[in-house]
């Protein structure tokens, strides 16, 4: 159980209003802003509680209230892994839906990396000092399914980000969206950031601001208001191709936090797939090309809308 603390302090002068979570972050040094949720903080003005959003404009008296983070067990869990390949430096899996990478929020247990601590047993002396990403080289959504690379060392590791980071991978995306874009094939190169209204989202930004984020797209069939399209993203930007569809005013089917629930499909699944990677392993020059096939209720989701597979995809 998570230890309760309290504090009382005075704000002091500012120049400006500031942001009452900003203020709690910045100015008393508590803890970072992106914890504000994960430790239930609770900030009290004149003995009423007071929103994040709030504007300190100086002189007030606040009573701040957080709690502990949680602790968060790294131990191994026997969990089910639909290995595509494997290797003494590298492994590679279809990740489910519903799976989350690593530790976080709402997810301390059931995750990749707990059961990439139990299946690879050298995995924990190998990163004894990493402390919830062991092996974790890329991640996709909790609720995409599809490719996903680990490795088994620290030199696998940087040989396998390093080409995430100079943008040398190749990955395929296959989404069901709701609509159908104007245009049948298109490249979207925006900026986006983390929108300030709503922190599980990202947004795009006005150019110049947040992080430069580039899909290429293409149409491959549409039936009445929906469309089978491939993703190609040339970067790696959290929730990239949910905000980028999105832009296209043509949302993921199944997405809960970019789109509203679709009356014909309520009980669609995210419907995000990440169908192929290529990559060069360590020790080897020439790239490899990995692939996972469609969930079957990704599937059953096409067979209703009339949509056909796309083409690929079986284990290569």
């Amino acid at each position: 159980m998570s230890d309760r603390h309290r504090l009382e302090a005075e704000v002091q002068f500012l120049e400006s209003p500031v942001r009452l979570d900003k203020y709690v972050s910045e100015h008393l040094g508590l803890f970072p802003r992106t914890q504000y949720e994960r430790r239930a903080v609770e900030v009290l003005l004149h003995a009423k509680p007071v929103k994040p959003s709030y504007k300190l404009r100086g002189g007030e008296i606040i009573t701040v209230g957080w709690n502990d983070l949680p602790d968060i067990s790294m131990e191994p869990q026997d969990l089910p892994l639909d290995i595509l390949y494997e290797d003494s430096t590298t492994l590679v899996v279809n990740k489910p839906r519903g799976m989350v990478v690593h530790p976080a929020q709402g997810n301390w247990t059931g995750t990749l990396v707990q059961g990439l601590l139990f299946y690879v047993k050298e995995l924990e002396e190998e990163f004894h000092d990493t402390d919830l990403r062991p092996g974790i080289v890329h991640r996709l959504d909790k609720d995409t399914t599809g490719v996903l690379v680990t490795a088994k060392s620290a030199s696998a590791l940087e040989h396998l980000s390093s080409q995430f980071r100079d943008r040398t991978t190749h990955k395929t995306y296959y989404a069901v969206l709701k609509g159908v874009p104007r245009e049948k094939q298109g490249r979207l190169e925006t900026s986006l950031r983390r929108d300030p209204l709503h922190r599980q989202r990202f947004a795009v930004a006005p150019p110049g601001t947040g992080k430069i984020a580039v899909t290429d797209w293409k149409v491959l069939a549409a039936a009445g208001n929906y469309s089978l399209v491939v993703f190609l993203p040339q970067t790696g930007r959290t929730h990239q191709l949910r905000v980028h569809a999105q832009h296209l005013h043509c949302p993921i089917l199944g997405d809960p936090i970019y789109s509203r629930p679709d009356p014909h499909r309520p009980n669609a699944p995210l419907m995000l797939h990440a169908a192929r990677l290529e990559i060069i392993l360590p020790d080897e020059v020439a790239p490899r090309s990995f692939q996972a096939p469609l969930p079957e209720d990704f599937r059953k989701v096409l067979l209703g809308l009339g949509l056909p597979d796309p083409p690929i995809c079986v284990p290569g």
